[in-house]
């Protein structure tokens, strides 16, 4: 069916089903998922953040494990694929640079930046024909990158991804604005922004939208508006191929409206997460000790953050949920099966197609 949706140009990299897998940071977005969607004519995205070695507290050798975690994954989605498969690296990483020229070596078909401005990340890829997505929440933002880049690097990005108030996980908004900004319209601005470089320097630069999209409804709303392709994380968590706890997965399955709320993040942005008694611990004001040996956040103060948003992102991988944060988008309550990523594919595909019929 998919033949029937304008696929996605990243570059000249095609994206038969111009639907992009989120990148969940700390283990959620791992080789197998990313392949998986890949597999469907998706882009499949590998999240770097969180990968390697467990001991998180005590390792001088924590950028090292990363790296070859990451070179691990991209190795083993590529060996699962032959579809598009990129990484997802954040820009607030203190390992930034090594994870980019690692994703580089390993011939991953894009990076996608975010959490912060990734305003050096052409220089990091220099010379490779690796495609550059930043992530941004502004068309302001949008207009300082593409400016930059081609001042300072005589380069544009290869698309622009939009990420809304509604995603789960760390949010580019300040609290009051995540109940006030519409991604609609911001979409609709950076599509202008992004429009006016694309006349100018007559190239294709699609923008992708994300952040709290459920179905082919809302994929097809985002299609109509203009941009070129969607990113969906929350809804592919609930999948087979997903490999984190099953308890995890069933936190999503039992969520209710009322379970998201919105936290503050030791990363310094609003997140939205899951209800549970680590997060009530959280809202409390309690300290939970922070244990480490390194810093993985370029703004991280180990002894005056709350708590460890790593330790707490990988406890609700392993299952161990009552200790843990467990992101989700604001849609996560309209979830109620597991499915597999080919499943939950097809199913958005056809509600696209009959969306835009």
């Amino acid at each position: 069916m998919s033949h029937k949706l304008k696929p996605l140009f990243i570059g000249d990299v095609e994206v038969k089903v111009p639907i992009v897998q989120g990148g969940m940071g700390a283990r959620v977005s791992m080789a197998p998922l990313a392949a998986a969607v890949a597999n469907c004519g998706g882009a499949g995205t590998i999240a770097s953040v969180g990968l390697g070695n467990d001991d998180l507290g005590n390792t001088s050798e924590f950028a090292k494990f990363a790296k070859e975690g990451l070179k691990k994954e991209i190795r083993l989605a590529k060996k699962l694929s032959k579809g598009v498969i990129g990484v997802n690296i954040m820009f607030a990483l203190t390992n930034y640079e090594d994870l980019v020229r690692t994703s580089v070596e390993e011939n991953a078909d894009f990076i996608v930046s975010g959490a912060g401005l990734p305003l050096n990340l052409p220089e990091l890829t220099k010379g490779s024909p690796i495609k550059l997505i930043p992530i941004v929440s502004s068309a302001r933002a949008a207009d300082i990158i593409i400016k930059t880049w081609k001042r300072r690097y005589d380069r544009l990005p290869d698309a622009v991804l939009v990420e809304g108030p509604m995603a789960g996980g760390h949010l580019g908004f300040k609290p009051e604005e995540i109940k006030t900004s519409l991604l609609e319209n911001i979409v609709s601005d950076v599509i202008e922004t992004v429009g006016k470089y694309q006349e100018k320097y007559n190239r294709n630069i699609p923008v992708i939208a994300a952040g709290g999209l459920f179905d082919g409804k809302d994929i097809a709303k985002f299609l109509k508006l203009g941009a070129q392709g969607v990113q969906l994380g929350t809804r592919f968590v609930a999948t087979n191929e997903c490999s984190i706890s099953e308890k995890f997965k069933k936190l999503y399955i039992k969520a209710r409206d009322e379970d998201t709320v919105i936290i503050k993040s030791p990363v310094g942005l609003p997140g939205r997460a899951i209800k549970n008694k680590f997060i009530d611990r959280i809202i409390r004001g309690e300290k939970i000790l922070v244990k480490c040996g390194y810093k993985c956040l370029k703004t991280c103060k180990p002894k005056e953050v709350p708590y460890c948003i790593a330790k707490a992102l990988l406890n609700a991988v392993e299952g161990n949920v009552d200790e843990a944060v467990i992101f989700a988008g604001s849609n996560v309550s309209k979830i109620n099966k597991i499915v597999s990523v080919k499943e939950l594919m097809d199913e958005l595909v056809a509600e696209t197609i009959k969306e835009l019929e």
